[in-house]
Parts: structure tokens; sequence; C-alpha cells
């Protein structure tokens, strides 16, 4: 197994058998954001990228890309554990990268920024100078009330009760299943690649590149989603028109009073099947979880999936940042 050595630390490759042990310290993690999880962080990451080692008593994950070490969550644990070996996970990739400038964390709440810096220099503000480090604020995850995603009540939601009206009326025959991973696997990556093909007709020609880089990745994820849906916990529904898959979306819990959905897909030609598994996946989710909340995550930085996300009326954005060595 791959691993990589670093001063006194053993970075272990982040495989399957990481999740009991890093469940074991998100559990003293307290955030809405939806990256703090095992299945969220798994799916995406490839065999050879992801490492992991204890710091400080404080489980630290890493990503290494183009030969540079960088972390995908701040370390995770009891809190006065944590402000302690996020430095030192600094002093672990600022001695392997070629620069620390290389050196950043990824996907920081707030409240554990917050405390880092006061921890740094008490009663400093969040963008305030530190000396040896940067602060950057990036994506936001959109958090909605379960409950407005699923009545779907008032003006704010006229267009989409129109476009899932208009669904059911041109469509009365569709209907829902529990994903199965064995059962719908083949037509789930059959129905991606429709969508891949449909998503890039349309697209402006300046965002066809890094459309490509996140669908790979996202393909990926969908392959580890398939084989280790039932290790990962996860809960999806297939929506069908007959024997034909027209989409699929899948999810899990992310804390005692929020859900979170990692992926959705549905066909590009079904005018309203994207808003219309949306809401029946809000209602199996708080079914099944007793949600307040649903997290479907950030936009990536794509202009149209912000406005779409916007759309829906969040409740809330978790701000999430980067924290740069300098």
């Amino acid at each position: 197994m791959i691993s990589l050595t670093i001063q006194d630390h053993n970075l272990k490759a982040f495989t399957i058998e990481a999740k009991e042990i890093m469940e074991h310290y998100l559990a003293f993690v307290h955030t809405e954001v939806s990256d703090y999880t095992f299945a969220q962080n798994y799916i995406w990451l490839s065999y050879s990228s992801g490492f992991y080692t204890i710091v400080n008593d404080t489980f630290c994950l890493f990503l290494l890309s183009s030969e540079e070490l960088t972390m995908l969550l701040p370390p995770l644990g009891q809190k006065d554990k944590v402000n302690e070996a996020l430095i030192e996970c600094f002093e672990i990739m600022n001695n392997y990268n070629s620069s620390i400038y290389y050196s950043r964390i990824d996907y920081v709440c707030d409240d554990t920024l917050q405390a880092f810096i006061n921890y740094l220099e008490e009663g400093a503000e969040i963008f305030e100078i530190l000396e040896n480090y940067l602060v950057e604020k990036k994506l936001v995850d959109y958090i909605y009330l379960a409950d407005d995603l699923i009545e779907l009540k008032g003006n704010a939601f006229h267009t989409k009760r129109n476009e899932i009206n208009k669904f059911r009326k041109a469509y009365p025959n569709t209907t829902i299943e529990t994903f199965d991973p064995k059962k719908h696997g083949e037509a789930a990556m059959e129905l991606l690649n429709r969508w891949i093909t449909n998503r890039l007709r349309y697209m402006p020609k300046d965002q066809t590149e890094q459309f490509l880089d996140g669908i790979s990745h996202e393909r990926f994820a969908i392959k580890r989603i398939l084989k280790h849906y039932e290790q990962l916990a996860l809960i999806g529904i297939v929506l069908k028109m007959g024997d034909d898959m027209v989409g699929f979306t899948v999810g899990e819990k992310l804390n005692s009073d929020s859900a979170s959905v990692l992926i959705e897909k549905t066909d590009f030609d079904v005018l309203g099947s994207a808003q219309y598994i949306f809401r029946e996946f809000c209602k199996v989710l708080k079914d099944l979880y007793q949600c307040k909340y649903i997290n479907v995550g950030d936009d990536m930085g794509f202009e149209n999936l912000r406005k779409v996300k916007l759309s829906y009326r969040p409740h809330k954005l978790a701000t999430k940042y980067t924290i740069y060595s300098k």
C-alpha cells in the first residue's frame, strides 16, 4: 500500500478502510458544511492522491497533486487539539513541498477558522493580516429548509411548481424507485454519458475545459458510489419512465438535523425531471433522517449552477475558506 513518510509522520493511503477512524474524529466536529463526511471525501479522491495521518490526536486528510501536498480539510477532532495540529500540518506540508506557497488547507469552516485566528492573535478578525498565514474566502454551501423544498409555497417557488406540474402532466406514468447500485448502476452511467453530451452541446467554449476536468472527477465519484454504496451508508432514488432511467440522485445524512445531496443527474431532454426528482428526494431525506435542513453543496464556481441553487431560495449560505502558508 502506498504511503508517505515526512519527518516523523507516516501518511497512509486514504482507502475505504479509513472510514471508521475518520468518523471517530468527525464525531467531535459540529459544522453544517457538506465536505465534513467520509463519503464526501472518499468518492472524490483517487487511490493515489489521498493520504491521512493522526496529528495531536486529530485526523488529518492530505491531497497529493502534481507532487505537492495540500489538505482537503482542517484537522478533525476535539477543539482544544485542532489549532496546534493545524500548525504542525503546515510544517508537514512545508517540509514536503517544493515551496511553502503550495501549502494550504481547504474547506475550512467559519468556526474552525475563527478559533485558529484567535489562537494566533487573540481578538483578531478573519481578514486581518496574519504573520505566517493568508486567509481567502472561497465557495459557499447552499443550505435550505427541507420543508421549503418539499412544499414549494409562495410566489418565490411559482416557477418550480409550474415546472413540476408540467412534467407530471406530460409524463403521468413515471415511477420512483429506491436506488440499487446492482440494479441501476449500468443505466446510471449511461444516463451520465448522455448528460455530458447534452451539456457540451450548449456550453460556452471558454468553459469546456473546466467542465471536462470536473466531469472526469464526477464520473470517478459515481463509480465509487456504485462500488461502495452500502459501506458509505448512502441513500438514493431513481426516476423511471417505463424501463428507462431518466434521473437518479444520491445523498447522505450530514449531522443530527441536516442531510446532504451528493449527486443528481437527469435526462437533459425531459423537461421538469430535475425539479421533480429533487423535490421527491427531499421528501425521502426528511422522512428517513428527520432532517430540518438540506445542504446541496457548493456551485464549484459555475455561474449556471449558482443561479439554479439561488433560485431555490437558500435559507443560509455556509462559507468555506482556504488558509495558505506564507
